[in-house]
């Protein structure tokens, strides 16, 4: 199954809240012919743009080909969280790739959160930025392993992080299913897609050359990157694969380590005062669970619900109603309230659910498998591979370094696995185990 044109139509942005709300340009036109740079890069998400935009202020010649739209993958239809560190918390992080790693990796989190707060805040890129994510208990040992986090993160990383019992967390976020929770002041969310665009801007302004519609078809490696679509080629010193979910068959070594699973979001009507029974403060919200819930506010007083596992890779008919049922076990009086806007996406999670980044050739790159951290992640990991093309690896390195597993089966079994994996997972997400 071709994910890029298994849910949506060709080069036409989904049915979103985030489409409706933001200023879509004129579609750019397809590459023809056969033109020559000194870095092509596939996808026109958050990795290919912050790549796009930090090469061509470094003065090469970029070419970004995207077989949709800028912004058009889950790069634009996210939950909008940009979250600190990486998406393993730090004491596992720790246990997984040792003490010294894992601080490493905690400060190019770092770093990647204040990329894009600095990006927004350089180019002048409209996409109400807020700051506040909240992670909540569900139950009474929840509310000990999240006060056990912040002690470890405050003593270990010097990082403040709020805690919060039942009442505190209650005068916040009101829903009956928490038991309390922590709140990360200096994470932040953002609209997902209005970022993306302006993400896209900047690149283009900078030098950079977006070509929509343009599928790669194929890529040959041998000597200057050659790669192919429909209707031209790029040849090019470095390549770098920015594909993240939708990467298909262009390469077997990283589809091997990076599954495509697909994610659902709601948009309710507008709250009007019943806002404040759901979020008190302009916050983001996660939840416990592996299934995750996440949610917040919009600027227009909407409640943006993101949830509901996906067994396979074809959108549900109705997915409204896959998104409700989760949105009102957290709010029950929400059942009747109208929902104006409902969409997939597709992302990419690793075993680990840490980023896969990878020299996969002499002069090839990939960056991809962010696990749902990606507002963040996905933007540095374009920086770091650009920066790496220009001879300064450390970082890059860094993130290489993290060991990703191959899923048994390779890519072939990925799609049955997905099928047991999210049923096991949600069945002890109700289970409560």
């Amino acid at each position: 199954m071709n994910l890029l044109y298994a849910n949506d139509r060709a080069a036409i942005y989904p049915d979103s809240w985030y489409a409706a709300t933001s200023d879509i340009p004129a579609r750019r036109p397809a590459l023809t012919g056969d033109v020559r740079a000194d870095v092509c890069i596939v996808g026109a998400g958050y990795t290919g743009l912050s790549a796009a935009l930090h090469l061509a202020q470094a003065g090469r010649r970029v070419i970004v080909l995207e077989a949709h739209r800028a912004g058009f993958g889950a790069s634009g239809r996210n939950g909008g969280q940009l979250g600190s560190g990486q998406r393993v918390e730090q004491p596992y992080l720790e246990k997984m790739v040792g003490s010294d790693h894992a601080r490493r990796l905690w400060d190019l989190g770092q770093d990647a959160k204040a990329l894009v707060k600095d990006l927004i805040a350089e180019h002048g890129i409209a996409c109400f930025l807020r700051p506040g994510i909240a992670w909540t208990a569900e139950s009474v040992g929840d509310v000990d392993d999240l006060r056990q986090y912040a002690d470890h993160m405050g003593t270990r990383y010097d990082y403040p992080v709020e805690v919060m019992d039942r009442d505190a967390f209650h005068a916040v976020c009101p829903s009956p299913a928490y038991h309390g929770g922590i709140i990360d002041w200096d994470a932040a969310h953002l609209h997902p897609l209005r970022f993306a665009l302006g993400l896209a801007r900047a690149a283009e302004a900078a030098g950079a050359t977006i070509f929509e519609g343009s599928a790669v078809r194929e890529v040959d490696p041998q000597g200057r990157v050659v790669v192919r679509t429909a209707t031209g080629t790029v040849t090019a010193d470095h390549l770098i694969l920015a594909c993240n979910g939708y990467l298909g068959r262009l390469h077997g070594q990283v589809a091997a380590r990076v599954m495509p699973i697909n994610n659902f979001v709601a948009a309710t009507a507008p709250l009007g005062d019943d806002a404040a029974r759901v979020l008190a403060r302009d916050i983001a919200v996660s939840d416990s669970r592996f299934v995750v819930n996440y949610f917040r506010l919009s600027h227009d007083g909407r409640l943006l619900f993101g949830g509901g596992e996906s067994y396979g890779y074809r959108f549900p008919r109705d997915i409204a109603a896959k998104v409700r049922r989760p949105m009102v076990e957290i709010f029950p009086h929400l059942a009747q309230v109208p929902i104006d806007y409902a969409w997939g996406g597709t992302l990419a999670i690793t075993m680990k659910r840490l980023p896969y980044l990878a020299r996969i050739g002499p002069t090839i790159l990939t960056a991809s498998g962010y696990s749902g951290h990606g507002v963040g992640t996905a933007t540095h990991a374009g920086q770091l591979m650009a920066q790496a093309i220009q001879g300064q690896s450390d970082g890059f390195d860094t993130m290489a370094a993290i060991p990703t597993l191959p899923f048994p089966g390779g890519a072939t079994m990925r799609t049955p696995l997905l099928a047991l994996a999210m049923t096991w997972y949600s069945l002890r997400d109700r289970l409560g185990l």
